[in-house]
């Protein structure tokens, strides 16, 4: 990305910090403004991500940037005996904690406060670590990538699920025309915090996607990886792997 998109433009924080603020605030009303903001189809993506992940067969799972929980949630359909989902927004944790509970799942997945660009796991730990709509939120993108390689597998799976720009006429347009002008509007009536969705839409927009970040996987170690668009560009699913 040329330049540092931050939740809060006249913030003294870092990005890292603003983002934490940014998810503690919406966290009550996040699941929900989602199904509507991508009209429920984030569901169907994130079980292809599922399909990526079962196909091998994992015993432990990382989810980055896990949120609410729903990916790690979804994770259980593997095999895997543990699942971590870990995120630097208490408020975000505190939901998904409650969601693991009703579902009965406390016994599947950990969730961990902490920093995707400073994680306190071993070297070589997890067979599959997954991150969807959370890289972009990175501080430094290839300091959070160096980590995630590092305590992934060999052979190991990483899959991101991240928004992307269409490039085909008319999805380009009716995609531009939706995130500038009724995104922020529905986010602003969802939420209490003016300022998130705005990010969020201004992020995406910056975000480097398709080929450029299979470019930036690739410099920093990841091998194998592919970029698969999804429901007309407006989000992709990467997939990489470790030597």
């Amino acid at each position: 990305m040329s330049k540092q998109i931050t939740p809060y433009k006249d913030s003294a924080l870092g990005k890292k910090e603003q983002v934490a603020q940014m998810f503690d605030t919406i966290s009550g009303n996040y699941d929900g403004l989602n199904r509507v903001i991508s009209f429920g189809i984030d569901i169907k993506w994130r079980k292809k991500v599922l399909q990526l992940v079962s196909a091998h067969n994992p015993k432990t799972i990382l989810d980055i940037a896990t949120g609410t929980g729903d990916l790690a949630i979804l994770m259980t359909n593997t095999n895997a005996s543990k699942i971590i989902g870990l995120d630097i927004s208490v408020g975000m944790l505190d939901v998904g904690r409650k969601k693991i509970t009703a579902k009965k799942l406390d016994h599947r997945i950990e969730m961990i406060l902490g920093d995707s660009e400073n994680m306190p796991f071993e070297d070589n730990t997890f067979d599959a670590i997954t991150v969807a709509f959370g890289i972009r939120n990175f501080e430094s993108l290839e300091k959070g990538l160096k980590e995630i390689l590092r305590v992934l597998k060999p052979n190991g799976i990483f899959v991101i699920l991240e928004t992307s720009v269409p490039q085909k006429t008319p999805f380009k347009q009716g995609y531009a025309f939706y995130t500038k002008n009724i995104l922020p509007i529905i986010g602003k009536i969802f939420s209490k915090d003016n300022s998130a969705y705005g990010y969020l839409q201004e992020s995406a927009a910056n975000f480097p996607f398709g080929q450029e970040l299979n470019n930036i996987l690739q410099k920093n170690g990841f091998i194998d990886t592919k970029a698969n668009s999804q429901t007309f560009g407006v989000a992709t699913i990467y997939t990489a792997t470790k030597k």
